[in-house]
């Protein structure tokens, strides 16, 4: 018999029966607020920035579903299509004009686009990106960074390395070692340890991939030079420089990173913000690359619901929304007032903390250390982290629940709110400095 859903408003009786059901009783890990202890919060509604709790409590929002929702949650917009276009049918697996309008914005936006493939998420997106790369370079070495997550595919599934000498080993159970046997791992914004991976590789390497912006050890910027550094080698040793912008594409200006620092990669990956809320990502590049997919080329990639005519209209409404707005001077001064903000509240409670920001993602790390790389993300204090996170939820506000995450600050967010969030962080980091005390 069919067990009755736990009656709203408890969070613990719903995450329990959550558990008997779901694994872990949450569909994706750092949901389950391991990194940060406690029970997670359940959802009833959203709308702006507000998130409606199942408990009743209203929370300012700065995961905005971890990044995807650039425009605010339930934009009257992005709703208004979606309705319409549902009445006409929610799947047809079959070419829709919808698909050729999507991949028109993106090719328009993203100066590495001139084709297009649509996926149902980033993940797939970096898989189809990765295996286009092997099939046109005829080579089988990738390298990526150290803290870069590019999705759950098997091969980028690395543990850090000890660098260009070590080939990598699996970072999750289940993958065996020969899936990861040509990922190279190396440290984030080295650029001589990648140099030195092409000249032990000299024939080898087919891309490199990695976000322009870290966002996934928190966000961590490139140094100068580095974006070039990584241009010029994959030229220099003919391989293809990947660009992973499912979190920083359309985030930090209409078309992505690779506008903020002027490097074109040869293949870019997208999800998010194009997706508008819905399932959709997509990986595109030069035609000539492109056309090594099937059904032109040789390299097999496919899903049923690419292209979701659903997901599709929520991305074009997204996108026609943003490319009104160009280059987001309000959204980067909010997100610039709140970073400000915080870092000050920090400095003046004494409380060791770097935020790393650009456009309108951020991180707060709880370090005295600049954070540049992977193994500076990590010497964070997680423990004043959890205590932070938790401070700020009892006062209703809403960060994402893990040290190595980014935060986001969207269109829907005012001025109001952005003071309102300082005040709290202020009187956590004061909470936190009495607690030390003890």
């Amino acid at each position: 018999m069919r067990q009755k859903v736990a009656a709203p408003r408890d969070h613990a009786r719903l995450f329990k029966t959550a558990q008997r059901y779901l694994v872990g009783g949450v569909n994706s890990p750092v949901r389950s607020f391991r990194s940060v202890g406690g029970v997670p919060v359940f959802v009833k509604k959203a709308k702006g920035v507000t998130i409606y709790a199942e408990d009743g409590r209203q929370l300012i929002d700065y995961c905005l579903s971890w990044g995807a929702l650039i425009l605010g949650h339930a934009h009257p917009e992005v709703i208004a299509a979606l309705a319409k276009a549902i009445k006409n049918g929610t799947s047809y697996g079959m070419p829709t004009q919808l698909e050729t309008e999507l991949a028109n914005f993106l090719v328009e936006a993203v100066p590495s686009m001139e084709q297009v493939r649509l996926t149902s998420s980033g993940t797939e997106a970096v898989m189809g990106a990765t295996r286009v790369a092997r099939a046109y370079t005829r080579k089988n070495k990738i390298i990526k960074f150290e803290g870069g997550y590019h999705g759950h595919a098997d091969h980028l599934l690395v543990k850090a390395g000890s660098g260009a000498s070590t080939l990598g080993t699996p970072d999750s159970a289940g993958v065996p070692t020969d899936f990861t046997h040509h990922t190279l791992s190396l440290p984030y914004n080295d650029l001589g340890k990648v140099e030195e991976a092409f000249k032990k590789y000299p024939q080898d390497i087919a891309a490199v991939i990695l976000e322009p912006v870290a966002g996934n050890m928190g966000v961590v910027l490139p140094s100068k030079g580095f974006l070039q550094g990584l241009r010029k080698l994959c030229d220099r040793y003919r391989s293809l420089l990947i660009f992973d912008e499912v979190m920083s594409g359309f985030r930090l200006t209409y078309g992505g990173a690779q506008k903020i620092f002027k490097v074109t990669p040869d293949l870019t990956c997208m999800g998010k913000i194009i997706g508008g809320g819905m399932p959709l990502g997509a990986f595109g590049g030069r035609a000539a690359v492109m056309k090594v997919l099937a059904p032109l080329g040789p390299a097999y990639q496919a899903g049923t619901l690419s292209g979701n005519p659903v997901a599709v209209t929520a991305g074009i409404t997204t996108l026609r929304c943003l490319a009104r707005l160009g280059s987001y001077p309000s959204l980067v001064a909010r997100t610039k007032k709140l970073c400000a903000g915080i870092q000050k509240a920090a400095d003046d409670s004494g409380i060791k903390v770097r935020v790393n920001s650009i456009g309108s993602m951020f991180t707060v790390f709880f370090t005295d250390r600049n954070v540049t790389d992977y193994e500076t993300a990590k010497s964070q204090n997680g423990t004043l982290f959890r205590k932070f996170f938790h401070a700020l939820l009892e006062q209703g506000v809403y960060f994402a629940p893990s040290p190595f995450e980014a935060n986001f600050v969207s269109f829907a967010h005012t001025d109001q709110d952005i003071e309102r969030t300082i005040k709290v962080v202020r009187e956590a980091f004061q909470k936190i400095r009495v607690s030390q005390a003890v």
